[in-house]
């Protein structure tokens, strides 16, 4: 459990157990952290259809659309408050629905480190990915996995990291 520092954290409207089992609203109440937009669906941002990791893409503007505020609404429902910042499932983003995403007003932002590769990293793996960020790094790493390294691994590098001077701060922080 994360206890110094700050996270933000990015919520899916499909990631219907997180939000059933309360998981969701604790964390919403968390001050530690904040509530990203990452798609209603987890899908690949594009006008045209394109496939990520074998994911299919949105495929118009529409889509993209509906990717976005779906489950923008229901967080916004769910906390009272409007997220800011919008990561697409995969990653993927093209030119086109970066600037409906902006449209919509929501900031678009992505990650430089891979810290966990979806909660498939070992405990060592996820910590040797975090030790090589560089300040001002955006780590990307999965919560919804508790039986991946995830945990451990951010646990260990984190208390080395902020040896080294890094601080954990929300997006909100560090983008605004």
């Amino acid at each position: 459990r994360l206890t110094t520092g700050s996270s933000t954290a990015p919520m899916r409207s499909e990631n219907s157990c997180a939000i059933a089992s309360g998981d969701f609203s604790q964390l919403a109440a968390n001050p530690l952290f904040e509530i990203a937009n990452h798609g209603t669906k987890h899908r690949p941002l594009s006008v045209t259809g394109r496939s990520v990791y074998g994911i299919a893409g949105t495929s118009g503007v529409a889509e993209v659309v509906d990717e976005v505020v779906v489950n923008q609404r229901l967080i916004t429902q769910l906390t009272g408050a409007a997220p800011a910042f919008f990561r697409s499932g995969t990653a993927y983003y093209d030119d086109v629905a970066v600037r409906v995403v902006a449209d919509l007003g929501l900031q678009v932002v992505n990650f430089d480190v891979l810290g966990d590769a979806g909660a498939t990293y070992s405990a060592s793996k996820v910590a040797d990915a975090m030790l090589n960020s560089t300040p001002g790094s955006i780590i990307l790493a999965h919560m919804n996995r508790p039986d991946s390294g995830t945990a451990e691994g951010i646990a260990a590098s984190v208390p080395k990291l902020r040896q080294r001077g890094f601080r954990f701060v929300r997006l909100s922080e560090y983008l605004r």
